[in-house]
């Protein structure tokens, strides 16, 4: 059953030695950097409000090439970006979960016990919402107590065009992910299109149905913690947790 999920985004510039902006290293002081960091720590307080649901198990899903599940033991890297980083012993994960083992490895020892359970999964980016969903409530139903870290970023096509110009589309589907996110409300997630992934170079639409799919079953509190678009993409961070 799931108790609590959140939702982050994936882009590699989350890990500081992407971009140099750590607190105290020589890209502090950036156009962007104080965002960045804001986005850093919130993620970061996501993550912390799924460990402190003390889980059975902790499932990380995101989006890839094709659906799999990983081997605990699996870690990933930034080499396809050219950026000597790497977490985990075995760098076999897609970008999506590399950046949550980045984000779970950042909540540190005091909030992860080492007995923790992880179970990570992708699946694939193109997948029809059927799919999602009926995947989400199989991980839903893993154990009783189930934490769910979806990782998935929202509309990039701001990023592909002319830096700051409107974009209604892409406004129009980050309002309805917000709404979606803000409200806990999982039927609005399973509603969205994936025929806009494309289109609007989404990249989160698949992971967050999957969440959709595991919060089928019972009513969600909700907490929209950020939704933003600094760098021309739109990231989202919001966490649910299962009502008493």
């Amino acid at each position: 059953m799931l108790i609590a999920a959140a939702v982050c985004p994936h882009p590699p510039l989350l890990v500081p030695e992407v971009t140099g902006t750590g607190a105290d290293g020589p890209g502090a002081d950036r156009p962007g950097a104080g965002e960045l960091r804001r986005l850093r720590a919130t993620c970061r307080e996501a993550v912390g409000v799924l460990l402190s649901a003390a889980p059975d198990l902790l499932v990380v899903v995101g989006g890839a090439g094709h659906t799999a599940e990983y081997p605990p033991a699996a870690g990933g890297s930034l080499r396809d970006f050219a950026v000597p980083f790497a977490v985990g012993a075995d760098p076999v994960l897609p970008l999506s979960l590399t950046i949550g083992k980045w984000l779970l490895d950042r909540a540190g020892s005091e909030s992860q016990p080492e007995s923790q359970k992880i179970a990570w999964h992708t699946i694939a980016s193109g997948a029809a919402t059927a799919d999602c969903l009926n995947l989400g409530e199989k991980l839903a139903a893993l154990a009783p107590r189930v934490a769910l870290l979806a990782m998935g970023d929202g509309p990039g096509r701001r990023a592909r065009g002319v830096p700051a110009a409107a974009d209604p589309g892409a406004d129009r589907y980050d309002d309805q992910v917000t709404a979606a996110l803000a409200a806990a409300d999982p039927g609005a997630l399973a509603a969205l299109d994936p025929g806009r992934d494309e289109e609007l170079f989404v990249a989160g639409r698949a992971a967050w149905q999957v969440l959709a799919g595991a919060a089928s079953r019972g009513a969600f509190t909700a907490d929209l913690r950020y939704a933003a678009a600094p760098f021309e993409v739109s990231y989202y961070v919001a966490t649910w947790q299962r009502a008493h």
